[in-house]
C-alpha cells in the first residue's frame, strides 16, 4: 500500500501529461503530492522531511510555473531537490556525530550495518555525488531536449538512475558488512 502512495504523484503526473499536457500534469502532481502528504500523515502520524521538501518544491515551483506559464520553472524541481539533498548530506559530514546516510540506514536496521566511520563517510559522499549528478542530468535534459524527452527522463531516467545507484550501494555495503556465520 505504501508503495502505491509513494508513486501516486509520479503516476498521476505521467497519466495527466499523456492525456492533457504539461499544465494539466503540473496541476495534477501538485494535488497528488498534497494527497500523498495527507495520506502519509493519516496512516503514520508523521511525514518525512524528504517528502515535505519534495511536496513544498512541487507546490511552489508548480504554482509559479502555472502562474507565469513557464514550464521550465517546474522542470527545475528535481535539480533543486537533489542539490539541496547533496548539500544536506555533505554538511552532515561536518555537523553532528553521524552522517545522514548513517542515520537513514541505521533507522532501517541497527544490527545490519556495522561500518567504520570512514566507510560511513564514503557512503555519504557517494550519496552527495549521486544527488549532484542526478540534479545536473535533469537540468541538462530540461534545457537541451524537448518537453516529451524531459518527461520521459523524469519518469524513467531519474528513476532508473536511482535504482542503479541503489544496486551499486547495496553491492558496496555487502562487501563491507560482515556476513552471518
Amino acid at each position: 500500500m505504501q508503495a502505491v502512495v509513494d508513486f501516486l504523484p509520479l503516476i498521476a503526473f505521467a497519466v495527466a501529461y499523456w492525456l492533457g499536457g504539461m499544465h494539466i500534469a503540473i496541476a495534477t502532481i501538485m494535488a497528488a503530492i498534497s494527497l500523498q502528504v495527507l495520506i502519509t500523515w493519516l496512516v503514520k502520524r508523521t511525514v518525512s522531511r524528504m517528502l515535505l521538501a519534495s511536496a513544498a518544491l512541487v507546490v511552489v515551483l508548480g504554482g509559479i510555473s502555472l502562474l507565469l506559464n513557464n514550464d521550465l520553472i517546474f522542470k527545475w524541481k528535481p535539480t533543486v531537490l537533489n542539490w539541496a539533498f547533496a548539500a544536506v548530506f555533505l554538511g552532515s559530514g561536518y555537523i553532528g556525530d553521524r552522517t545522514v546516510a548513517q542515520r537513514i540506514l541505521e533507522s532501517v536496521s541497527k544490527d545490519e550495518f556495522k561500518l567504520s566511520q570512514t566507510d560511513w563517510r564514503q557512503l555519504n559522499l557517494m550519496w552527495v555525488g549521486f544527488f549532484l549528478v542526478s540534479g545536473a542530468a535533469n537540468i541538462f535534459v530540461a534545457y537541451r531536449f524537448s518537453e516529451p524527452v524531459w518527461v520521459n527522463f523524469k519518469l524513467f531516467g531519474l528513476t532508473g538512475m536511482t535504482l542503479v545507484f541503489a544496486v551499486i550501494q547495496g553491492l558496496w555495503l555487502n562487501r563491507r558488512t560482515p556476513g552471518e556465520t
